[in-house]
């Protein structure tokens, strides 16, 4: 039987992509608007794929470093659930962001080491959610995506924040389930673990990933 373990597809390009991700169980999809990604869609393409998507598939855009220009264009124009902000954004930017936008925020804490762990009990008091992600490593162009995981040894004894939180970083269909009873995590979010290249999709490592998550 599955279990209560929620999982987004991050990165999505295709519309094939986005019913894989909605057929297979996963509860969010990703959108990436950072040019430098090889899973960056324009703001047409993500209305489109958006509008698209089936009732319940939460539709979450993930941004870098974003000014309110951006902002406001996209979320003009996709209809989204939840705004994603991975980049250096400080507290008081997703504080700020919630505020205008109306929209719950989730924001990425990239972890390296114990020294980053101090971050995440800051950002939860800003944010609606947090993704703990694997830390890029310097002089990535990528803040996220990379494929690379982090010790996830790092969260034992502190499985709860006082928002929900979201594992990532080098998450594959094999190593879903260990993932999450490891860490205790309730969510997890993959990109490249369920492609086939760069920013194409595989509908049968979604449907792989789901599962293996859920079992």
């Amino acid at each position: 039987m599955p279990t209560d373990i929620r999982v987004k597809i991050c990165g999505l390009c295709r519309p094939e992509d986005v019913t894989a991700v909605a057929d297979a169980g996963a509860s969010y999809g990703g959108f990436v608007f950072f040019p430098k990604s090889p899973r960056n869609v324009s703001i047409a393409q993500a209305r489109d794929l958006a509008l698209g998507a089936p009732v319940g598939l939460a539709k979450v855009a993930l941004v870098v470093n974003a000014d309110d220009a951006m902002l406001d264009a996209i979320t003009a124009e996709v209809p989204l659930d939840m705004l994603q902000l991975h980049g250096s954004e400080s507290p008081a930017r997703v504080a700020e962001v919630k505020a205008r936008y109306g929209l719950p925020v989730m924001k990425a804490v990239g972890v390296g080491g114990p020294e980053d762990l101090a971050a995440i009990d800051v950002y939860a008091e800003a944010a609606d959610q947090l993704l703990i992600d694997a830390k890029p490593p310097k002089g990535a162009d990528l803040p996220g995506g990379n494929g690379l995981a982090f010790d996830w040894q790092l969260l034992a004894g502190r499985k709860y924040w006082s928002v929900p939180w979201m594992l990532a970083g080098g998450l594959t269909p094999d190593n879903a389930a260990e993932a999450v009873l490891r860490t205790g995590t309730r969510q997890l979010d993959v990109s490249s673990g369920v492609e086939s290249a760069p920013g194409v999709k595989d509908a049968a490592q979604i449907a792989a990933f789901v599962a293996a998550a859920q079992a």
